[in-house]
């Protein structure tokens, strides 16, 4: 039996590829232990254990963007991160990372173990943990390709998928017209007529939303159903026969199938199960960060199956007077969905062999 560790934690975008490559290694490897670092505030506090695999919880080092007096303190939770990870990675055969505030800290302390370390990014602009961590080792793997550094020589997997991402793909790729119309059907709208869907993240976007409820009256005068999904902390706005809204999407798989165009951020996760299953997207890259969710969207926008709008331009105003057109160009799209990322997690999990035999 070997240890396996995996590290990706704060945000879907470090969590959800983990687990895709966890659950791949774990039907091909049912022996080996498998363990995720996290932290207590992080997405993985709930996701890993409700995905079955054990959750060792270290302290979580932040690292704030501007000058404060928190930045005095960050060197002491670095050492307290890295000395929990070198305690808890004795006996552990190799460690995965997918970034993250998780992943610095068990990269080093992985290092210093000379742990084999295998490491994916997710974003087209690489984060500050997977840059330092690629200093430690060759195994790397990325979504998409990078310029400079040492992940321009990494692997291109493409982004692990959920398995039922996977699953509503696999199914709708020998006719994806029925399946659109289909899953239009199974999510209580009419087949015949548009549908809109939007949403802004797990918990929602107060810019995407505040926008959406300014246009509903226009968008139901042209007959163009909505689905939105509003975020677990934010209000529901009254729902129709044109209009649905909800807190949270448990079946997204359908919702991106269904959707004729599809309104959202640009996370790596996002962009990566709308390519596999949508038709067009009116991407709305998140106004902070390191530029990364716009450089996620390009692959799309050059397939001619997505625009990029920033959210300052994204207004009622903009969306009554562009909706028609973004629909027509959805028209004109590949119907069908691509299976780029379909491979993904299997392919990571075949470095993360060869870099348990040495790169032999």
């Amino acid at each position: 039996m070997r240890k396996v560790f995996f590290a990706g934690g704060g945000t879907a975008g470090h969590v959800e590829p983990a687990l895709a490559v966890a659950r791949e290694w774990k039907s091909k490897n049912p022996q080996d232990k498998i363990l995720f670092f996290g932290t207590s505030s992080g997405l993985e506090n709930r996701l890993v254990p409700e995905a079955g695999f054990q959750l060792c919880l270290i302290t979580k080092v932040r690292i704030s963007r501007s000058l404060s007096p928190s930045l005095l303190l960050t060197p002491f939770s670095l050492i307290t991160s890295i000395r929990q990870c070198f305690t808890a990675l004795a006996g552990a055969d190799i460690l995965v990372g997918f970034g993250g505030y998780v992943s610095g800290p068990a990269y080093i302390a992985a290092a210093l173990r000379r742990i084999p370390l295998v490491i994916h990014e997710a974003n087209a602009r690489p984060g500050i943990a997977n840059r330092l961590g690629a200093v430690f080792t060759k195994y790397l793997a990325t979504s998409y390709p990078v310029s400079s550094g040492r992940l321009s020589q990494a692997l291109i997997s493409g982004l692990p998928l959920k398995e039922n991402i996977v699953d509503a793909f696999q199914s709708a790729e020998n006719n994806w017209s029925a399946a659109r119309k289909s899953a239009k059907s199974s999510i209580g709208f009419s087949e015949d007529l548009p549908l809109l869907f939007v949403f802004g993240g797990s918990q929602g976007s107060v810019a995407i939303n505040s926008v959406l409820e300014e246009s509903k009256a226009s968008l139901k005068s042209k007959e163009i159903q909505v689905f939105h999904s509003v975020g677990a902390k934010n209000p529901l706005a009254q729902s129709d026969s044109y209009y649905k809204s909800t807190h949270y999407i448990s079946d997204m798989a359908s919702a991106y199938i269904a959707a004729d165009v599809i309104i959202s951020r640009s996370g790596a996760v996002t962009c990566a199960e709308i390519n596999s299953l949508g038709r067009y997207a009116l991407f709305i890259p998140l106004p902070v960060g390191n530029g990364e969710q716009e450089l996620n969207a390009l692959s799309l926008v050059d397939q001619g199956r997505a625009e990029v709008i920033s959210q300052k331009e994204f207004t009622g105003e903009w969306l009554e007077a562009n909706i028609s057109r973004l629909l027509e160009l959805s028209k004109n799209a590949p119907i069908e969905g691509s299976a780029q990322d379909i491979n993904a997690a299997s392919k990571i999990a075949s470095l993360m062999e060869f870099a348990l035999t040495g790169g032999k």
